[in-house]
């Protein structure tokens, strides 16, 4: 019943509700079985691993075996030669020894030998010393003597000398007198010459000396008078402007040389070129023009043309009104139209650092004052002075002189007689005809000559001084300072107390510059700084 009971009653349980119990079981079996797994592989390994430990501690132990049989070798083979060496060490040291022992023996021999002939030098040298003792004490006697001998000598001397004078009836130093003079006399003629041929030398080798201190002076002194009046400098914007003028292959610069006459140099020197030439109005024009064309900025051969052209036509114009304004100055009654460029040009020349038309204008005011002074007439005396150089105005482009060619020009314009022959003479070229010629020489050297000639208001010229001296006095330690000689010489006192020798000098050049910054002069200024002490007593 039982049996037959069971499948029906397992029929009628419902087993869905008890999936967890299937689930549960099967992880426990899961575990069990993977837990026998992992043990028998790690026995596996484990038993693998002991192997072969095992193996490698067997081939470790031999290999020791075998190290310490060889360690034992060496060791018994080192003990071996350190035994050797330690006894070729004692017998090598035992001969060194015995080596030094010998040189030791022969150094001390030889210490003694050097003893012994130390006391023998000692015995000389004691010697030497007794007799150099006996010499000293002889000659200290015959110093002696000899001092009692020169005491007996200049007794006798004297003795002698009283005898003379008594006979004499004169004095030592009347008969020295006496015997001068007569040798004076006697050698006067000898003396004379002998200084009348040293004076000759001496003027023979001053004027020899001066000339080539004169020379040498106008070497280094011709430099930068060239430099000075032949060459005009241009400021540009910038350096890129260089290129421009000089041109593709130089095409520009070639232009601007020959068409102006004149030389341009362009070198190193920053934003700056330099033209040069020897004729002024030709350099002036070439400036005015290079002006123009960089401020226009087209520089090109054609442009270089019109410009140029321009230019020489206005530079004309304006060379003929400075002549008309100067005779309008002058008061001068109507001169020939052709001379009024030639006039202006004049501004334009230098003659000994002087502007040539400030100097004609200088000498025409002088030679009317002096000619109204003489009851001349000092209108002609006036157009003489103006002209007197006109020839300056062509000398650089034509042959001769400026007195010739002045004289040729004053013909030519049909100036009067008196007037030529005034420009003809005021060098001695020819004789002078006319009392103006005189004058106008006169004029002339008096404005080439004295700077203080110069036609300077009076107010001006004051102001000049008063400047100077201002200047002079604003330095420390300046107790008064004096400008004498129209200003060309400057005495500067200075405190002694305060200031030195040094401090003088070092006064005496900032003076010069804070003038030369400061001031416009002509001609130059010479600066004298003095320092004295004064010793001052009252006798009573």
């Amino acid at each position: 019943m039982n049996n037959f009971m069971l499948p029906i009653l397992i029929e009628q349980v419902d087993f869905t509700g008890f999936w967890w119990v299937y689930v549960i079981i099967g992880l426990v079996v899961g575990v069990f079985i993977a837990s026998i797994v992992y043990f028998i592989i790690h026995y596996s390994i484990s038993k693998k691993k002991k192997a072969e430990a095992e193996k490698k501690l067997l081939e470790a132990n031999e290999k020791l075996e075998e190290a310490n049989s060889k360690s034992d070798a060496i060791i018994a083979s080192a003990r071996a030669e350190g035994r050797l060496e330690k006894e070729e060490l004692l017998k090598n040291a035992e001969k060194d020894i015995d080596e030094r022992k010998k040189t030791i023996a022969a150094t001390e021999k030889k210490l003694e030998q050097k003893e012994n002939a130390l006391d023998k030098r000692e015995d000389v040298l004691m010697a030497r010393e007794g007799n150099i003792d006996q010499k000293r004490t002889e000659l200290e006697k015959r110093e002696k003597n000899v001092e009692n001998q020169e005491k007996e000598v200049e007794q006798k001397m004297t003795s002698v000398l009283a005898e003379l004078e008594r006979v004499a009836n004169l004095t030592a130093e009347a008969a020295k007198a006496e015997l001068m003079a007569h040798v004076e006399q006697k050698e006067a003629k000898k003396i004379a010459l002998y200084k009348e041929q040293m004076e000759e030398e001496a003027k023979a080798s001053c004027v020899d000396k001066a000339k080539t201190m004169l020379c040498l002076a106008m070497d280094k002194y011709a430099q930068d008078v060239t430099s000075e009046h032949s060459t005009s400098t241009i400021a540009l914007p910038s350096d890129e402007m260089k290129g421009r003028i000089i041109g593709r292959e130089g095409r520009n610069i070639k232009s601007m040389e020959q068409l102006f006459g004149v030389s341009l140099i362009i070198d190193d020197t920053p934003e700056t070129i330099t033209c040069s030439c020897f004729d002024p109005i030709r350099r002036e024009k070439a400036r005015l023009t290079l002006e123009a064309l960089i401020k226009d900025g087209r520089i090109q051969p054609g442009r270089i043309e019109d410009l140029y052209k321009k230019i020489s036509t206005e530079f004309d114009d304006a060379l003929r009104r400075i002549g008309e304004q100067t005779i309008f100055k002058l008061g001068l009654p109507r001169i020939n139209s052709g001379l009024m460029q030639y006039i202006g040009r004049l501004k334009y020349r230098t003659s000994y650092g002087q502007n040539v038309l400030d100097h004609s204008i200088q000498v025409a005011y002088l030679s009317s004052v002096m000619a109204s002074e003489l009851n001349l007439d000092p209108m002609m005396a006036k157009r003489a002075g103006l002209l007197h150089d006109i020839g300056k105005a062509i000398d650089a482009e034509q042959e001769g002189s400026h007195v010739q060619l002045g004289a040729q020009l004053a013909r030519k314009f049909g100036e009067p007689e008196a007037v030529i022959n005034a420009i003809e003479s005021h060098h001695g070229d020819v004789p002078k005809k006319f009392l103006i010629s005189e004058i106008v020489t006169a004029a002339d050297t008096l404005s080439a000559a004295r700077p203080g000639a110069r036609s300077e208001t009076l107010e001006t010229y004051i102001k000049r001084l008063e400047q100077i001296e201002e200047i002079c006095k604003s330095f420390a330690g300046v107790q008064s300072s004096y400008a004498l000689q129209s200003g060309r010489d400057v005495r500067v006192m200075v405190t002694p107390d305060k200031i030195s020798d040094e401090d003088a000098k070092v006064i005496a050049m900032q003076i010069k510059d804070k003038i030369e910054n400061e001031m416009q002069f002509p001609g130059q200024i010479k600066i004298s700084v003095i320092r004295e002490t004064r010793a001052v007593q009252i006798a009573k």
